[in-house]
């Protein structure tokens, strides 16, 4: 019976571990990212969303572009950032092992030897055989272990536990940073060379109206204002191209740079916006799981599971400290004799220490960790407030972007109509040449205004994967 009570005892004192016991937060209560009720589909009914549709781990594969799937690997493989991140959740998981170490005894062995002489004249002999001079060998095996009733140890484990999970979270975070960077820079890319290509095909229209308005000049038909205008305004349409081709180059070296590779050596892939198919399907996930799916809500969760764990740990460092001891060796002056009859020697025991005063050190320090744990309280609460707020902002995206793409596909068709019919009208000379070049201005920004409402579409689309986690849940690593 007393045997059964010692074990029982035992167990429940092992399973004691002061402090709070973490509890993750509950999901925010909310129904929905936006005051009103999201439609079923964007204004012009290309796009669908879907409530509670899964998404998947590649997610960039959606806009079935062969170019970026092979430039979003290269950038996943190369990119030192993610070999950054890779490198500390291996730190993180090996402080956790290390840490699991206190749940062992440590053992050590020591062998030490020593030639030397004792002053005979002064002092007693320190061997039998009153010999002065001679040789000493000493070996042992010591044992001590730091009993641990009160978890302090377990709770660190529990702290590095979580930090290494917050670690693994930053990791899941910097892939879909990455991801999003490269599908975002892409889509810029695309967006330039549309830009580009419309400009150029604009400023060779409005330099052949030139040629013929000069002509027009030299037979006397049109004044020399009309000439110097149309030169200003393909002067002014000619110096967009070179900030057009700044940004453009600009893309490249950064798209080089997500791929792990100098400017000097960029990829050899380039996108185009027909290139690109936009997502007719679009997921919303319900916002009970934005909180299970976000990497930075997740290792913002974890950080404050390891606040939690310390404020265990300094609460623990308030209460006695016991530590167990053994050891067991021998000595001789001949090596061989060490662990002969009455040369061994063996102790046992345990210290229980306990401060009584040390200015408050340890009061104050387990104030500081409650402290860190409003403090990480706080930033996770900012950091899911954060995650909404980006959700919201990419469905309200969504749902003008397709009212802008809608507006400028309009104003495009109509200012092509109104040059088509503007320069039958001035080789009919029925109207001024200056009608001709505001109808040509007009058409050039319209073209560059759809181009960019197009492009912002592809990329509100891939901000909205971006907000909801990016499946890297359903990602299967190689």
């Amino acid at each position: 019976m007393r045997g059964a009570l010692t074990a029982i005892a035992a167990a429940l004192l092992a399973s004691c571990a002061v402090g709070p016991d973490f509890k993750a937060p509950e999901a925010p209560k909310v129904e929905g990212y936006l005051p009103e009720p999201l439609p079923r589909q964007t204004g012009d009914d290309v796009q669908h969303y879907v409530a509670g549709m899964d998404i998947p781990g590649q997610w960039w594969v959606l806009f079935h572009s062969p170019a970026l799937d092979e430039l979003v690997q290269q950038a996943l493989k190369s990119n030192p950032t993610v070999q950054g991140a890779q490198a500390a959740l291996r730190q993180a998981n090996e402080n956790v092992a290390a840490q699991r170490g206190t749940y062992f005894p440590s053992v050590q062995a020591n062998y030490a030897f020593s030639r030397q002489r004792d002053a005979i004249g002064t002092l007693a002999p320190t061997l039998n055989s009153g010999a002065p001079i001679y040789n000493l060998h000493t070996a042992q095996v010591s044992v001590s272990y730091l009993f641990d009733p009160f978890g302090a140890n377990r709770r660190e484990v529990e702290s590095l536990q979580a930090l290494a999970d917050a670690r693994h979270c930053e990791l899941e975070a910097t892939y879909l940073t990455l991801t999003s960077n490269v599908v975002a820079a892409a889509i810029q890319e695309a967006s330039l060379r549309a830009q580009i290509a419309a400009t150029t095909q604009i400023t060779r229209s409005e330099r052949e109206a030139a040629q013929i308005l000069r002509h027009q000049y030299e037979l006397g038909s049109v004044a020399w204002t009309e000439v110097m205008a149309q030169d200003a305004a393909l002067a002014a349409l000619e110096a967009t191209l070179p900030a057009l081709q700044k940004q453009l180059a600009q893309q490249r070296h950064l798209l080089a740079a997500l791929a792990g590779r100098f400017p000097s050596d960029e990829p050899v892939q380039t996108f185009e916006l027909s290139d690109l198919t936009l997502p007719q399907e679009v997921p919303v996930s319900v916002p009970a799981a934005l909180v299970r799916q976000r990497p930075d809500v997740l290792s913002a969760a974890a950080e404050l599971h390891s606040a939690s764990a310390e404020l265990g740990v300094a609460t623990a460092n308030l209460l006695p400290q016991i530590t167990l001891t053994a050891a067991q060796g021998g000595t001789s002056t001949v090596f061989d004799q060490l662990f002969a009859t009455g040369n061994t020697f063996w102790s046992a025991g345990t210290s229980l220490t306990q401060t009584l005063f040390a200015g408050g050190t340890l009061l104050h320090r387990r104030r500081a960790a409650q402290a860190a744990l409003d403090q990480a309280g706080a930033q996770y609460r900012s950091v899911v407030l954060t995650a909404f707020q980006n959700v919201a902002d990419a469905l309200t995206a969504l749902q003008l972007d397709a009212e802008a793409v809608n507006a400028n596909t309009r104003a495009e068709e109509a200012a092509a109509d109104s040059l088509k019919a503007t320069r039958h009208n001035v080789q009919l000379g029925s109207i001024s040449y200056l009608a001709l070049l505001n109808a040509e201005q007009t058409y050039s920004q319209a073209v560059v205004a759809l181009a960019q409402a197009r492009a912002n579409r592809y990329s509100d689309t891939a901000a909205l994967y971006q907000a909801l986690g990016g499946g890297w849940w359903n990602r299967i690593d190689p």
